[in-house]
């Protein structure tokens, strides 16, 4: 049966409110980028010689959150304005919102080997530590930028586990520019991390680039086509078009999983979009969270 026409006046007034109450969820954990101070439920686990720092924040189903930012991610940036919307503002009332930062970011606290040989794997090893640690079987996850390949690499290893995934602006394989994020990293990430750790050398950042962006470089770089086709996990790709996180594998991963969606396109500009795009997210973890959450 078709459905009413909604009321557009009612639907404002709810996304208002709805917004408030998530703003002032995320109010403690604004202060963090004003004075500097880790937000409330911040924490570190450790396995042998790696060390991880996260931050846990908002009650409900778990909800594992990869900030964008590269190598350089880190959870602050869920709380200093450096995504596309407030990830913890909207969803911290409704998940356990779950993030960390990125093992050797030089902007975090989370530190470890250089795994020259196992970059990707390295990272999600950590993921998969934490929520262990945090005696978390079954999850969801949210991921920016380079949280695309990690996700994929998270749905390879342990499909089990993860019960639904968000894929939002991923990095991805360009063709023509292939050498994007190698040049990148060893240009930025790569020199910020050797002038803190006298312990790695510029042959070891080299060699853990190259594993990650130039060794068999291709589409989403952590898992195949081949992958992705038989993928039953469901996943909403919320595409974007630059060079870091470039169109078509994005696009084409979304066309290859057979339970993908994909959002509106563009999706973060104008930035009334924005709204629409976040409800997509919502109504999606929605409908694949278990009803006992």
């Amino acid at each position: 049966m078709p459905k009413d026409k909604p009321d557009v006046d009612s639907t404002r007034r709810t996304l208002l409110k709805t917004g408030a109450a998530a703003a002032a969820v995320a109010a403690a954990g604004r202060a963090f980028a004003q004075d500097g101070q880790a937000p409330a439920g911040t924490g570190f686990y450790e396995r042998g010689d790696v060390r991880i720092r996260y931050n846990v924040t908002g009650a409900g189903y778990p909800l594992l959150l990869i900030a964008g930012g590269g190598l350089n991610s880190v959870f602050a940036n869920f709380f200093n304005g450096r995504t596309p919307f407030d990830v913890i503002g909207e969803f911290g009332d409704e998940y356990r919102c779950i993030s960390m930062d990125l093992r050797n970011a030089y902007s975090g606290q989370s530190t470890g080997p250089l795994e020259v040989d196992r970059p990707w794997d390295s990272h999600t090893d950590d993921q998969l530590g934490l929520m262990d640690h945090l005696g978390i079987d079954e999850f969801m996850v949210m991921g920016f930028c380079i949280g695309g390949p990690f996700i994929w690499n998270l749905l390879e290893r342990a499909p089990a586990r993860v019960r639904a995934a968000v894929d939002a602006q991923p990095v991805g394989f360009d063709p023509d520019m292939p050498d994007y994020f190698y040049e990148g990293n060893m240009s930025g990430w790569g020199q910020e991390l050797l002038a803190l750790r006298s312990d790695i050398t510029l042959e070891m950042v080299d060699a853990f680039v190259t594993r990650m962006y130039r060794t068999d470089a291709d589409f989403v770089f952590t898992v195949t086509r081949d992958f992705v086709r038989n993928c039953q996990t469901p996943i909403l790709v919320l595409p974007d078009d630059t060079p870091a996180h470039p169109f078509e594998p994005a696009m084409e991963s979304a066309m290859l999983a057979p339970n993908a969606q994909v959002s509106l396109f563009p999706w973060k500009q104008p930035e009334d979009r924005i709204p629409l795009a976040v409800r997509h997210i919502r109504s999606f973890l929605r409908e694949h969270r278990p009803w006992t959450a």
